[in-house]
């Protein structure tokens, strides 16, 4: 499930990950929220918050995110991800490489650090 967070702002979604992510998350909240603010700024900064309940992509959902990444690998400033397994993070960097941005980990502990960073423009 995705859930927009309070400390998103006009120009910074802040999305809180956790369970397995569907199609429907993305659907109904990741890509609209997504579109909006790049729509509103011309390029988007995003945080993404994954706990320690967070259990990876149904594949429609994966399906999704590639597709919307690579539509919009340009239509990003900055991606911070905070937390989450190892592996996920690991995906994270490899997607960096399509990426027109700066991507930057951070540890759960951090997640006020990484949303200053990602509020800044």
């Amino acid at each position: 499930m995705i859930t927009v967070m309070e400390k998103s702002t006009p120009g910074m979604l802040a999305v809180h990950a956790t369970g397995k992510l569907t199609d429907d998350d993305y659907q109904d909240i990741w890509i609209p929220a997504l579109e909006a603010v790049i729509e509103r700024n011309g390029k988007a900064r995003a945080l993404l918050y994954m706990d320690a309940d967070f259990k990876g992509w149904e594949l429609k959902a994966l399906w999704q995110d590639a597709k919307f990444g690579l539509r919009h690998r340009k239509d990003f400033s900055k991606l911070a991800v905070v937390g989450g397994p190892d592996w996920a993070r690991w995906g994270v960097k490899l997607g960096e490489l399509l990426m027109d941005c700066e991507v930057r980990l951070y540890e759960p502990e951090r997640l006020d650090e990484a949303m200053s960073w990602a509020t800044a423009p």
